[in-house]
């Protein structure tokens, strides 16, 4: 209990840590984009917002966790990262549109504007990416002690974050040394292409998992490795697997020697589930037994 109380602490402290950054990052953006009026740090500001939603999002998976199903949720409360998953990827395609349509715009005028005070965008860029170096190392640490997926997805989001900001800092750089205006529109218009792609990635995953598409292909091999020889099991069928947030979900009928007792038939049951679940840790696992 003590080691679980530890292991929650770590994942806490890696989920408002996230939220931390992200609120600075923001803040700082802001501050940038009215001193340059560059497109390349508003882009970078529109995916600090997304790692702010994302970053509550995981603080709030991280919070719930634990939470048992209730009366009224019997398969738990998991659906609610995917309604708000779906709800992320519609703000970050408008979010791309918008960035997109201004840095085409931008690019179509004859004489682009260069950005203004480089010097500040360059330092709040790097400030962005010190920082995100920084909450990155604690991430991976605190998914190494615990194995939690949450903290350990929310670290290779903020890794991508990585390249529009180097970028934004690449084309801040040209503008003021060579005066070449057109290196941010350009830049922005890279960085809104890679957030739709992410969008539609997360908008995808969620909606299939709001319409209890079956697992990836791999994992359900797995299981059904571990059914087809698992000792006493003489076949199964009926496999069915969803996914809900981060939560698998199995339903698998097993069949056994309808001669043996209930109590052995159970055990069998018991221990094929725990073998399931020490392979896939955060599934949920009901076994129907039949006899042959």
């Amino acid at each position: 209990m003590a080691r679980r109380s530890h292991e929650d602490r770590l994942n806490l402290s890696a989920g408002i840590a996230s939220v931390s950054v992200a609120l600075i990052l923001i803040a700082a953006k802001l501050w940038a984009l009215f001193q340059t009026g560059a497109l390349s740090v508003a882009a970078t500001l529109a995916d600090s917002a997304l790692d702010l939603a994302m970053s509550l999002g995981a603080l709030a998976a991280i919070t719930y966790a634990a939470r048992p199903a209730d009366d009224d949720h019997a398969f738990g409360h998991g659906s609610a990262e995917d309604l708000a998953a779906l709800g992320q990827c519609l703000f970050i395609l408008g979010s791309a549109a918008l960035i997109g349509g201004a840095g085409a715009q931008r690019l179509a005028n004859p004489a682009p504007t260069v950005p203004m005070s480089e010097g500040a965008g360059i330092a709040v860029m790097g400030l962005s990416i010190a920082l995100t170096l920084a909450l990155v190392a604690w991430q991976r640490h605190v998914a190494r002690a615990t194995g939690n997926r949450v903290v350990a997805a929310d670290s290779l989001h903020y890794i991508g974050d990585l390249i529009p900001a180097i970028g934004a800092i690449g084309a801040l750089w040209a503008s003021r040394r060579f005066g070449l205006g057109w290196i941010d529109p350009v830049v922005a218009i890279g960085a809104a292409l890679l957030m739709a792609h992410g969008a539609l990635r997360i908008g995808r995953d969620a909606w299939d998992a709001l319409m209890d598409r079956a697992v990836d292909a791999e994992t359900v091999a797995g299981i059904e490795a571990i059914a087809s020889g698992f000792p006493g099991v003489r076949g199964y069928h009926d496999l069915r697997t969803r996914r809900s947030g981060g939560r698998v979900f199995v339903n698998l009928h097993v069949e056994l020697d309808g001669a043996q007792s209930l109590h052995e038939a159970h055990a069998i049951g018991a221990a094929l589930k725990h073998a399931i679940l020490a392979r896939y840790p955060r599934a949920d696992v009901i076994i129907h037994k039949d006899p042959v």
